[in-house]
């Protein structure tokens, strides 16, 4: 996790990101942005603000060697020389144009900052900010018309509330390479941002390694659990492994298994359905890995467990009380009204 108190951006620029698959071509500036003090404060807040709370770092790779990674090659030139960083943006956005093969990639706003002062495992480094904005927003501009009474025109311009892509590429590596950060809040192709253009992979690291493992977890119960047994079996399944994370400082895969499913079936399904997650996400599942307690909290939020009914009803269950479901819910069949039903025990209403 980056500490972002002292950062500063000492240069900005930002250019026109078209799509190739339809033709278009990149608009650039020639010279960086130059802020008043409103306006840089702002700016800093919407670039930096998404990468307060990540927990998970990715590393540069490529399929021959890292050194022919793009921007891995156009970070270190920055790194070692900031008076190319204008050339050099240019470049990153032709990099970006590339991989836009097809009419779903949104053109937009690409701003590229050379950030100094990233707090990140204590150390004090500087970081290259690649942000792409592809939405813009509708907001009333008032003005003074001929007759000196005001009106208002309809513009679209940049919302302040998130980004929809970016990454802060650090100048700082550890044995597994750069350290790369990155969000995605408009993930319309899982491959266009994080593979095709930014070229990098998880961290083999302990945050990696729960988020990852919960992933699995999370899609085995929709996947498998679900339609084969149940929503109410999906969310005893999810609550208990939540709560298996919450008890043990490291995940041991046997040990998990024995403690979550009782039938050996069961415990075959869950094998079968880790090899075809490996293959599906192109990762390696481990088997005994230390737990992140930061991952583990929010990731255990976008675990879904409510069960929604065709009477219009919904039963949430709580991720974080494993034995609620097996105690207090029952499942039934009523004969008379010929209709499934769910019994619910509690003391007193809240």
């Amino acid at each position: 996790m980056i500490q972002k108190t002292r950062a500063e951006i000492t240069k900005c620029i930002l250019h026109k990101v078209a799509n190739k698959f339809n033709s278009g071509h990149n608009v650039f500036s020639e010279n960086t942005i130059r802020f008043d003090q409103e306006s840089y404060d702002l700016m800093k807040s919407f670039l930096l603000k998404p990468f307060g709370s990540i927990t998970q770092s990715y590393r540069f790779s490529h399929h021959a060697d890292v050194r022919l990674n793009e921007l891995n090659n156009y970070s270190t030139a920055i790194f070692k020389d900031e008076s190319v960083f204008v050339e050099f943006s240019k470049n990153i956005v032709n990099h970006l144009y590339e991989q836009s093969n097809s009419a779903q990639i949104k053109t937009g706003d690409v701003i590229v900052a050379f950030i100094e002062g990233i707090e990140f495992n204590n150390v004090l480094t500087e970081a290259i900010g690649i942000f792409k904005i592809e939405n813009k927003v509708d907001f009333f501009q008032t003005y003074l018309d001929d007759a000196n009474s005001y009106d208002v025109i309809v513009q679209k311009g940049i919302s302040t509330k998130k980004i929809d892509k970016g990454c802060l590429i650090l100048n700082t590596s550890d044995a597994q390479g750069t350290i790369v950060f990155s969000v995605d809040n408009n993930n319309y192709d899982a491959q266009y941002w994080i593979k095709n253009f930014l070229g990098v992979k998880l961290a083999d690291d302990f945050n990696s390694h729960t988020q990852n493992y919960l992933e699995l977890c999370k899609e085995f119960s929709e996947e498998v659990i679900k339609p084969e047994f149940g929503k109410h079996e999906q969310g005893a399944f999810l609550a208990n492994t939540v709560d298996y994370f919450k008890e043990h400082e490291s995940v041991d895969y046997e040990q998990f298994k024995d403690e979550l499913f009782q039938d050996d079936k069961h415990k075959e399904l869950f094998e079968e359905y880790k090899k075809h997650f490996e293959t599906l996400n192109d990762v390696l599942i481990r088997n005994n890995f230390n737990i992140s307690d930061v991952v583990l909290k929010k990731e255990k939020n976008k675990l879904k467990t409510e069960i929604k009914l065709d009477t219009h009803f919904i039963i949430k269950l709580d991720v974080d009380a494993p034995d609620a479901a097996s105690e207090y819910l029952e499942r039934g069949y009523d004969e008379e009204k010929k209709m499934k039903y769910y019994k619910v025990y509690f003391n007193e209403e809240r």
